[in-house]
C-alpha cells in the first residue's frame, strides 16, 4: 500500500519533497495528534482534528513544482505581525515556502501554533472529538 503523502508528493524534484516533508514534521510538532488526508489529484494534504476540510483542518500543504504552499483555513483571522501571510480571499491565506530558512523562521510555528488552536466551527469539540482517520 503506497503513502497517501508521498504519493501526493509526485514527481517534484527532492528539494520540494524535502520542504514538504520538513512542512509536515513542523505541523507534527506542533500538533503531534494532528489528522493528515491527502488529495493526490489536487496535490495537496490537509492537517486537523478529522477529515473534513474547512470544518475540521486548520492548515494545508500544497504541492507546486519548486515551491510548496503553507495554507490556513481561517488564515485572516490569525496573528500576523511579521506579515508572512498571503492571499485575498474570504478566510484563506498562505505562505509559499522555497527555502528551508523560510520554514526555520520562528514566525511559521507561531502561526500554526495559532491556526492548531483556531478551528471556529468546531469550537469546543476540538479537544473531545474522537477521529476516525489515523495520525499522520
Amino acid at each position: 500500500m503506497s503513502d497517501p503523502f508521498e504519493e501526493t508528493l509526485g514527481d517534484v524534484d527532492e528539494r520540494t519533497k524535502e520542504l514538504a516533508r520538513s512542512t509536515k514534521a513542523l505541523i507534527v510538532s506542533v500538533y503531534p495528534s494532528v489528522v493528515e488526508v491527502a488529495w493526490p489529484r489536487q496535490r495537496l494534504i490537509g492537517y486537523g482534528v478529522g477529515p473534513r476540510k474547512m470544518s475540521e483542518h486548520f492548515c494545508y500543504i500544497g504541492i507546486a513544482t519548486r515551491h510548496i504552499t503553507l495554507g490556513f483555513y481561517y488564515g485572516t483571522q490569525l496573528p500576523d505581525p511579521a506579515g508572512l501571510l498571503e492571499g485575498t480571499g474570504k478566510l484563506l491565506r498562505h505562505i509559499k515556502i522555497q527555502t528551508r530558512e523560510q520554514l526555520e523562521d520562528p514566525a511559521v510555528r507561531r502561526l500554526l501554533e495559532a491556526a492548531s488552536k483556531h478551528l471556529p466551527r468546531l469550537g469546543s469539540q476540538v479537544k473531545s472529538k474522537p477521529s476516525r482517520t489515523k495520525p499522520a
